[in-house]
């Protein structure tokens, strides 16, 4: 059974005065997927994920969501996405806890504010306050806050930059769990291990425009058929591979 696209966008163009930071960009997200938008810096996929998100007006194009167009619609869009916050955006003076129960309260939700930290990992940190978890905790506790709304998509923005590689592949285990309940997940990155990893397909953006979109594999694949080979003997594992492995990365970063 075909599954069904859940965000279309079309021709979507962002100017800034004279620069053009989105160059007329189109692409389909299909529901349940885990859809990466790929680039350097500047690339023009953070302004397009908040585009989408409602965030950010932009200067041209159609972006559907969910069947919801987003120039009619903007305000049940917002209802059925869940986008991730930075770490600075919650209350001080609160801890996990009563942060998920004012989130519930803005969402209008009944969620079990425990069940939700044991997803992420994080029960045992429910008395704690945000600036007292680690860098990766703080990330995992973002991604639980997304989730309180009961999305049909999450966004997230680059949600492992700065982390060290047990915090990342933690999250990247969360992540293919909330893909496994059946929620769609839109996700920007500029680490290559990360898309190949989570990603089902992946659009390649570069100064505004979508240079490559397909399966990681696939271009992969398409890139060897070229004639193309690294310089030295490729293994099937690397560095952070054995350093995981010797560190534990299930005990660290708990």
């Amino acid at each position: 059974m075909e599954k069904k696209t859940i965000i279309s966008v079309k021709n979507l163009v962002k100017n800034y005065g004279h620069f053009q930071a989105v160059k007329g960009i189109s692409f389909d997200v299909v529901e349940g997927e885990i859809f990466g938008l790929l680039g350097p810096n500047g690339a023009g996929k953070s302004t397009t994920l908040e585009i989408i998100e409602t965030l950010r007006s932009k200067t041209s194009g159609e972006v559907i969501v969910d069947g919801l167009n987003l120039d009619k619609d903007p305000d049940e869009i917002k209802k059925i996405i869940g986008v991730q916050l930075q770490s600075s955006g919650y209350y001080p003076g609160l801890n996990l806890l009563q942060l998920i129960e004012l989130f519930c309260g803005l969402y209008n939700r009944d969620v079990d504010p425990i069940e939700l930290l044991e997803m992420v990992n994080l029960k045992d940190k429910a008395k704690a306050k945000v600036k007292e978890l680690s860098g990766g905790q703080k990330q995992r506790f973002s991604v639980a806050t997304t989730l309180i709304n009961d999305p049909r998509i999450i966004f997230l923005d680059e949600p492992t930059t700065g982390l060290d590689p047990q915090a990342r592949r933690s999250l990247w285990e969360l992540v293919k769990n909330i893909q496994a309940r059946g929620t769609t997940v839109i996700i920007t990155t500029h680490y290559m291990d990360e898309a190949e990893y989570l990603c089902n397909r992946v659009a390649i953006i570069d100064s505004g425009n979508i240079i490559a979109l397909n399966t990681p594999d696939q271009l992969i694949d398409k890139l060897l058929a070229t004639g193309f080979e690294r310089p030295r003997e490729v293994k099937r594992a690397n560095l952070e591979d054995v350093f995981i492995r010797l560190t534990g990365h299930s005990l660290r970063e708990e």
